[in-house]
């Protein structure tokens, strides 16, 4: 799109530097977006001072922090890449998904110590802390940087959650940013005058482009939490202090299930989802509400934004991700463009990350020989060109010659009034070669009759889509996305 775009911390000073940037929760501190920059020109210096340079890696682990926003914008600056880390993980992990990247610096705060000692210790690398080290730079100071940036240099990497093997690390650049921010700046109408929350982890995508960094570059301002906590997001809302609010689905059900959640009145909110596709039960359920909460879709490869719904329509096209946005084309294998139809997604514009770093095997099977991505997603184009995830290509399973796809069937299921959440996936059977295992949580107060449920099913689903097993859970295991990890269930149904 462009060879060189601005330092963006440098040009968001310059343009406003006295307007507010972050609030950060945990240090109860404003940060203006010109002392954002002058923190983020100290930190450039401190690292370039312990011997970094362009290409370098440094790995960060903590929580959610105007800081890590800081070590971001240097990083950019200084050409040295960052590299954020799962607090979630113990140390083995983590040492195993640096060996693949090699870093020069593990800079942590003191919550996660141990695990990062641990950590940097089975890396060789050494050990800094925000508290101390960070802290004592952006005393110190250091000369201003405005350099352009190279569009398509490396500026930081995120980790797959590896649920097929070890995780990828995707390179993210600041063109891939800038693509980001046209693609949702225009679909949700960001501007200046806009207040957001950030309390999706800053190791995730979301956490970092949905829809802070964008609305940071539109001249907004976030109010910083260190995680997710429902009752701080509560007293957010119901002061008046965002108009635009971005999660994933298993936050909008934590909301829902709150006792206070019809006290809040959320009419001048604009609210988006991803990460996973939000229930219908759950759209209606706020929609009742006055609350249209618009379904997008998008990877860690692609930025992430991809799709969005466009309010207008959000409550007729139920369970639609909308339509590709501005600066990204798409294209269903094996579907005449303009067409409907269903078929593997594929995604190319600006916003898609160059590859995989240091992994040239995986770059070159993930992209088509034209360099469309293939995203591993059954899509379906309606004919308003309206476009619906069916599933994943690898959570397909073939019960007696029939294709099931697993979200499909989800999507019955949380219409049983019972069923808070349900993940299904496909499991041995001698008879047919595969049959569906459901997994439910139910809601608070409610029991399932597990003899009469798959009855149920059937009256809703043909024979070969309803689970032959079922199993109440307690909860699921998740993703730092939200998202059902169903490789655990398979090994949770396996062992059992």
């Amino acid at each position: 799109m462009f060879d060189q775009i601005p330092d963006m911390a440098a040009k968001r000073a310059e343009l406003s530097p006295s307007a507010l940037a972050f609030h950060d929760t945990a240090s109860s501190r404003d940060w203006t977006f010109g002392q954002i920059n002058d923190a983020a020109n100290a930190v450039a210096a401190g690292l370039t001072g312990q011997g970094l340079s362009e290409g370098d890696r440094v790995a960060i682990l903590c929580q959610n922090s105007a800081e890590f926003f800081i070590t971001l914008f240097a990083c950019q600056k200084t050409g040295i890449i960052l590299c954020p880390l799962n607090w979630r993980q113990p140390a083995p992990e983590l040492v195993e998904t640096l060996e693949q990247v090699g870093v020069s610096i593990l800079l942590a705060d003191t919550e996660f110590q141990r695990v990062a000692a641990e950590t940097a210790k089975g890396v060789g690398a050494p050990l800094l802390t925000i508290e101390n080290d960070l802290a004592r730079w952006i005393e110190q100071g250091g000369p201003e940087l405005t350099a352009p940036i190279p569009s398509d240099r490396p500026w930081y990497l995120l980790f797959t959650s590896g649920t097929t093997g070890l995780p990828k690390s995707v390179i993210q650049t600041a063109g891939m940013a800038w693509a980001n921010t046209i693609n949702i700046g225009q679909a949700i109408d960001i501007a200046s005058t806009d207040r957001s929350a950030c309390f999706l982890p800053l190791f995730h995508t979301a956490g970092i482009n949905l829809y802070t960094l964008p609305i940071f570059l539109s001249g907004g301002s976030s109010t910083i939490f260190p995680k997710f906590e429902v009752d701080e997001i509560r007293d957010l809302i119901a002061s008046g202090q965002i108009n635009q609010f971005f999660a994933v689905p298993a936050v909008y059900q934590a909301l829902s299930l709150a006792p206070w959640i019809d006290d809040l009145d959320w009419r001048n909110i604009r609210c988006g989802c991803g990460g996973a596709p939000l229930s219908e039960p759950l759209i209606q359920f706020f929609a009742e509400r006055g609350v249209k909460v618009l379904n997008g879709m998008g990877m860690t490869e692609t930025g992430p934004t991809v799709f969005l719904m466009d309010p207008a329509r959000a409550e007729q096209k139920i369970g639609s991700v909308g339509k590709p946005q501005s600066l990204t084309q798409v294209r269903l294998s094996g579907v005449p463009d303009g067409t409907e139809g269903v078929g593997e997604l594929h995604i190319k514009g600006p916003g898609v990350t160059p590859g995989y770093f240091g992994n040239p095997e995986a770059t070159v099977n993930t992209f088509t020989e034209d360099r469309w991505l293939r995203t591993g997603d059954v899509a379906r184009r309606d004919t308003d060109g309206y476009y619906f995830i069916v599933d994943r290509i690898k959570d397909m399973y073939i019960s007696g010659g029939e294709n099931v796809y697993p979200a499909e069937v989800e999507r019955v299921l949380h219409s049983h009034p019972a069923v808070l959440e349900a993940a299904v996936i496909g499991v041995p059977d001698d008879k047919w070669g595969e049959v569906g295992a459901a997994f439910i949580l139910l809601r608070p107060e409610q029991t399932l009759d597990v003899e009469n449920f798959r009855p149920w099913c059937r009256e809703r689903l043909a024979g070969y889509k309803v689970p032959a097993h079922v199993r109440v859970v307690e909860d699921f295991p998740r993703t730092a996305a939200g998202k059902i990890r169903k490789p655990a269930l398979m090994e949770a149904f396996n062992h059992d």
